[in-house]
């Protein structure tokens, strides 16, 4: 039996600093650099995945520049996106309307697109200003499908979020 293929434009947003860059190269390359730099815009990665013998699923990652400035050049890169993943730095009190922003972009084609919301930098332990709860509802409000702690510097959970991003996606009922 012949493995499916199957091709998804995942966006990768959230505000600068939040680690968007720095998660997107530990999943795709399996490095951690401190000395990451601000992205300009949009950067692009892609990534490889089986599940096993019958699914095969190549990943365009979109990494969305954070800063505000660029914000406005996003639209551009939303349309044909099939899911995305919304990166909130669990050291820093999310902003509910920098959340909404973000929401607003990402679905700016489809108001049902999958979002998996993504706490970063969980290595910070002792640093931490985020509850669960707090992430959970969060999840809830904007309708996501899922919400994971990450650490790029780790590597945990890292797999796990786009792993759970492709497998939604294989499963999905929709063309």
């Amino acid at each position: 039996m012949e493995k499916k293929k199957y091709l998804y434009k995942i966006l990768v947003a959230g505000n600068a600093g939040s680690g968007k860059t720095s998660l997107l190269r530990r999943y795709v390359e399996g490095k951690f650099d401190e000395s990451t730099i601000m992205t300009v815009g949009v950067d692009f990665f892609i990534k490889e995945i089986e599940f096993d013998s019958k699914a095969e699923c190549t990943l365009q990652l979109w990494d969305f520049g954070g800063q505000v400035r660029f914000r406005h050049l996003l639209e551009n890169y939303v349309m044909g996106a099939r899911g995305a993943l919304l990166l909130t730095d669990l050291t820093r009190e999310p902003v509910m309307d920098e959340l909404v922003e973000w929401v607003n972009i990402v679905r700016l084609h489809d108001i049902t697109l999958p979002i998996i919301l993504v706490g970063t930098k969980y290595d910070l332990k002792d640093f931490i200003a985020v509850y669960d709860e707090q992430m959970l509802n969060i999840m809830d409000t904007f309708n996501m499908m899922g919400y994971v702690k990450t650490s790029a510097k780790t590597g945990h959970n890292v797999e796990k979020a786009f792993r759970m991003m492709a497998k939604k996606l294989i499963n999905r009922k929709n063309p």
